[in-house]
């Protein structure tokens, strides 16, 4: 089966940013457990983009084709079935393809960033001297953190870095997708654990 991830991220038309959000994903799905039997990363810019693409290549699927959409959730998720949050959501009001499964669609809540706050030891490595973590949201569910705290616990915890600098998502999100440890991340979030699951019963 040809598994591909329809994700948001990598930029529009930017292929230097394309390629990390590539390897980002990849290297966070290996270390998931996805060695051998990896998923296809196409990067697809923004989150109006990515559905596109998905359902564009949804439409054309043979029989040996499986796309996958993966995009943030951009607010609290309140439905069970991510079809509804995407169609409900306003801004996006999507449809569900005709045909396309629960286990074609996924989300990052409530951004990719929530994923990095479970694993503050790998930022606080990456980062270096004068990374502040208690800047950091501490609560364990890292899916309820809204995102404008993703963000701003981000820019605080790392004003004054000199190894990186300041978080730029640009700059900083896919190499810290890379390295942080996706074991930690299906413990903190229902929403990456459904995917990695999800991911490990397709591509077996």
């Amino acid at each position: 089966m040809k598994v591909r991830i329809y994700v948001e991220g990598g930029g529009d038309h930017h292929r230097d940013l394309q390629f990390q959000c590539r390897k980002g994903f990849s290297e966070f799905f290996r270390k998931g457990g996805l060695a051998g039997r990896m998923p296809r990363v196409v990067p697809c810019g923004g989150r109006s983009a990515a559905y596109s693409d998905f359902r564009t290549s949804h439409g054309k699927a043979g029989s040996d084709d499986f796309p996958i959409l993966l995009v943030d959730s951009e607010a609290p998720v309140t439905d069970a079935d991510p079809w509804e949050h995407v169609r409900r959501r306003p801004g996006d009001g999507w449809q569900r393809p005709d045909g396309a499964s629960q286990d074609q669609i996924h989300l990052m809540v409530q951004a990719m960033e929530a994923w990095f706050h479970a694993d503050k030891t790998t930022l606080q490595e990456y980062f270096g001297q004068g990374f502040r973590v208690a800047s950091l949201k501490q609560r364990p569910d890292i899916d309820n953190i809204p995102k404008a705290d993703l963000f701003a616990g981000l820019q605080a915890a790392t004003r004054g870095c000199l190894k990186k600098g300041e978080y730029s998502k640009g700059q900083h999100s896919f190499e810290i997708l890379a390295l942080i440890d996706p074991a930690k991340v299906r413990t903190a979030s229902a929403h990456a654990g459904r995917l990695l699951n999800a991911l490990d019963r397709i591509c077996g």
